[in-house]
């Protein structure tokens, strides 16, 4: 590559309005046809081409990728290509293993004697003592059924006017959810389930947590945050958060009461379900910006404790991907884009409710696709090397201006050199100092 067109590439790469550049030749495919992938794409100069050619680039669904790696398949990767999704992406983002991991993280510290895995008591509203971990307090008490059902129905006795939520292990955009504030009512759908018409349901696990019954509420309704946070790599731990997030409306005004358990346009937060609503305003597509959200409760809270708010949503992410490090499959043809669903209670606590391997890129509204739009080009910046061409050589490490829209969260490996380069720095002052 000759020096001009070395100006022109560095130029273009991370860039929203620059113009189209012809670099090395950058063949994709995808099973995803959306506007927003296909745009940048074809702003790039990338070439489309199907799964059984010649490809650098694959952004592919989580089945797909599944597939890929799977033994049967027998699929190698060279050196110049990449795809988005870890080969077990799974253990994050099935609510399950989600769950099974974090506590496995927290027993581990606390085997460890680590300080982060400190416990303490706590005085729930119903006055009720339970010892809650100081730090990685940050999941809704759960249990996986059928299995845990008899320590589930331990912990509800101690509480038995409390809420929880069922969720099926294995879906999304809020299928297969509802509310239970009566063990007759679990009871009586665990007998449906095993129904002979149901047959399907008796395979399926469900994550039943304790319903977070006291979220902060913005003209009178309950809200949820989607971030997106991208991993580059597991091990070290590399990741990033991007901005312009956003919060999720119900259209409904929250209700506690018995009547409300069963409306989702109450308590289900998910677009999928709300836009069947009669309430759902089309135009901003029932959302509010992460940034505009933090104006309100500058304005309402303090700036301090919004600080505080924003801080612990970012350890709340980092701790969930150490929590799955260990045992996922780190393999440098990946990254991943993951969207986090948070809820705020009216203490300014955060709660992870789910993170999923697979955010929606569908656009609902104009705002909506342009988020997307630059989401993927920043992910695109974040992930490529400089020269753009996918290399798995390459040390993960981006220019501050191909970060774009995001903030580094945590990379390990320059943690690791900053704390060598500490204990050096300190060695040759104590050299000296004996020397002189």
């Amino acid at each position: 590559m000759n020096q001009d067109s070395k100006k022109l590439a560095t130029s273009f790469y991370g860039r929203v309005n620059a113009p189209v550049v012809e670099r090395c030749r950058v063949n994709f495919c995808t099973d995803l046809e959306k506007s927003v992938l296909m745009s940048n794409f074809e702003r790039r100069g990338w070439h489309q081409v199907s799964p059984d050619d010649e490809w650098n680039f694959y952004w592919a669904s989580t089945q797909t990728c599944r597939n890929l790696f799977s033994v049967e398949s027998g699929y190698r990767m060279n050196d110049n290509q990449m795809i988005n999704h870890f080969p077990n992406h799974y253990e994050l983002s099935r609510k399950d293993l989600l769950v099974k991991n974090i506590k496995r993280y927290r027993k581990e510290l606390e085997r460890e004697g680590n300080p982060l895995a400190e416990k303490a008591e706590v005085v729930l509203q119903g006055g009720q003592v339970v010892t809650r971990y100081v730090h990685l307090d940050f999941v809704p008490v759960t249990f996986v059924l059928p299995a845990d059902y008899n320590m589930f129905v331990e912990e509800y006795r101690k509480s038995p006017q409390s809420t929880w939520i069922m969720k099926p292990c294995g879906k999304s955009q809020g299928t297969g959810i509802f509310l239970i504030n009566k063990l007759s009512k679990l009871k009586k759908w665990s007998r449906e389930a095993k129904a002979p018409f149901h047959p399907q349901l008796t395979k399926e696990s469900y994550v039943i947590s304790r319903y977070i019954d006291n979220p902060l509420l913005i003209g009178g309704k309950k809200f949820d945050l989607r971030l997106y946070v991208l991993v580059t790599s597991f091990r070290p731990l590399k990741a990033y958060l991007f901005q312009l997030g956003f919060c999720r409306f119900c259209t409904v005004k929250y209700d506690t009461s018995v009547t409300e358990l069963d409306n989702m346009y109450v308590h289900l937060t998910n677009v999928s379900v709300q836009k069947h609503g009669g309430d759902y305003n089309s135009i901003h597509g029932g959302k509010m910006s992460v940034q505009n959200l933090k104006l309100y409760l500058e304005g309402t809270r303090g700036k301090a404790v919004t600080d505080k708010l924003f801080a612990a949503m970012q350890w709340l992410i980092v701790h969930s991907l150490k929590a799955v490090s260990s045992v996922m499959a780190n393999d440098r043809h990946c990254f991943e884009c993951y969207g986090y669903d948070i809820i705020i209670d009216n203490q300014l606590k955060p709660w992870l409710v789910e993170v999923n391997a697979s955010p929606s890129l569908t656009s609902t509204t104009v705002n909506d696709r342009i988020l997307k739009y630059k989401l993927i080009d920043n992910i695109l910046s974040v992930v490529l090397p400089p020269e753009g061409v996918p290399d798995v050589r390459w040390n993960k490490q981006p220019n501050v201006d191909a970060l774009g829209n995001f903030d580094l969260l945590i990379d390990e490996e320059l943690i690791e050199k900053d704390e060598q380069t500490n204990v050096t720095s300190r060695g040759h002052k104590s050299h000296k100092n004996r020397t002189t």
